[in-house]
């Protein structure tokens, strides 16, 4: 049975079935929970809704006078209270996520990313064709990529970077979503920042649901008609977010800005870096990022150190201070980054080692030395067992495709 209550009557205990108001009003990813933590209590009633929907046949009822300090739940109330079931979900700001090792995190983080990338292809279709989409649907995407993001940064960040060149527009929305998330964490925003951030990343290139498939997977150098219609996408993309009902001041400004760069040069407004939100800047940052280091129908994949060294070098495009925190996310040889050892032997970063960001556990594969393939080993570099001087290129030695060393850690 369904009851509507104003905040002040909620208590622990209560099976939350709606969170009356905009989801940017309350810290919750979902709306359907049992109220089990005091914290969530107080967040809920700090916030700035005026009324929830409660089922008591799930969860308590409204009771005389009820206060978190006073009121000694029967054991029927504490039996409730242990409800459990998959209709049943704890917020994800307030609940705990436990942190998990990369080999832990990777099969959790495969699920997500296939489950999302239908998610992403439905919603383009819908765009397409000019359906509503609500925000609030697509909260438990992100919801589910910030989770895996916390638990282990690297394991999600580095398996969506194998997308294919047919998956790049709908994966390219997961991988912008997981980095603005790690950024958002790195750069100490609040969750409903946090939340907002990963919302925009996810609906970035909404956009590109409106550019025509032959110029978007032109597998060839684009014409310059063809890349003035490539370069229509962001604002197509706010305008067709507007259409779908998607309000969120920081999506529509991410989706309209990502490509606007500090030194004015980028588009559709021309924007200078002091007119750029910080999540304007994110999202240039992370958009770049994941672009570069994918396979492309025109270009192969960078891999990502040799990625974020060319991108520190590019004067006047991403803001430097957001810059070095995304940096920092990642690690500064992110995994599948492929190094040059003091040795001689070139390898690839398959785990960091958070006490030492230099010096990751690696992968040698190959000796510039004799330029031949040798049998791989594992290295941790922070047991002093060799040492990276620098950033390289596989394909510079005419090595081919290395995901499967550092893929399958």
């Amino acid at each position: 049975m369904l009851k509507t209550i104003a905040i002040k009557e909620v208590c622990l205990g209560m099976y939350i079935h709606e969170l009356k108001g905009p989801w940017m009003d309350h810290p919750f990813w979902r709306t359907k929970f049992v109220l089990k933590d005091p914290v969530d209590l107080q967040k809920l009633r700090a916030s700035q809704l005026q009324e929830v929907v409660i089922d008591i046949s799930q969860g308590l009822d409204v009771v005389p006078e009820p206060t978190v300090a006073d009121h000694q739940l029967t054991d029927k109330e504490m039996a409730m209270l242990e409800l459990d079931g998959p209709v049943i979900s704890e917020s994800v700001d307030t609940r705990i996520i436990m942190p998990a090792t990369l080999e832990e995190e990777r099969a959790q983080a495969a699920k997500v990313i296939a489950s999302s990338r239908k998610a992403i292809e439905s919603m383009f279709k819908d765009l397409r064709m000019g359906k509503a989409i609500e925000a609030e649907a697509v909260m438990p995407i992100v919801e589910e990529i910030s989770a895996s993001v916390t638990r282990n940064v690297h394991a999600l960040i580095s398996l969506v970077r194998l997308k294919t060149v047919d998956d790049y527009t709908y994966m390219h929305s997961v991988a912008v979503c997981a980095l603005m998330t790690a950024l958002g964490r790195e750069l100490k925003l609040s969750d409903s920042e946090i939340k907002q951030a990963g919302l925009a990343g996810l609906m970035h290139d909404m956009g590109k649901a409106g550019i025509p498939l032959q110029i978007l997977n032109k597998p060839g150098s684009l014409t310059d008609h063809e890349f003035d219609v490539i370069r229509q996408h962001p604002q197509l993309g706010h305008d067709m977010l507007l259409k779908a009902n998607i309000s969120d001041a920081v999506t529509l400004d991410v989706c309209l800005h990502h490509h606007e760069k500090m030194d004015g040069s980028g588009y559709p407004e021309h924007l200078s870096g002091d007119q750029m939100t910080v999540f304007a800047k994110m999202g240039a940052i992370c958009d770049v990022y994941d672009a570069v280091t994918s396979t492309r129908a025109y270009k192969p994949a960078w891999e990502p150190g040799m990625a974020l060294k060319r991108m520190a070098s590019w004067g006047g495009h991403f803001d430097p201070d957001v810059f070095k925190a995304f940096v920092k996310s990642l690690g500064i040889y992110p995994i599948g980054t492929v190094v040059m050892l003091k040795s001689g032997r070139l390898a690839v970063v398959v785990k960091q080692t958070p006490d030492s960001l230099l010096r990751p556990v690696v992968k040698a594969f190959f000796s510039t030395k004799s330029k031949i393939h040798i049998p791989v080993i594992e290295l941790d570099l922070s047991k002093g067992m060799d040492e990276i001087v620098g950033n390289e290129s596989a394909s510079t030695w005419g090595v081919g495709n290395i995901d499967h060393l550092w893929s399958n850690h």
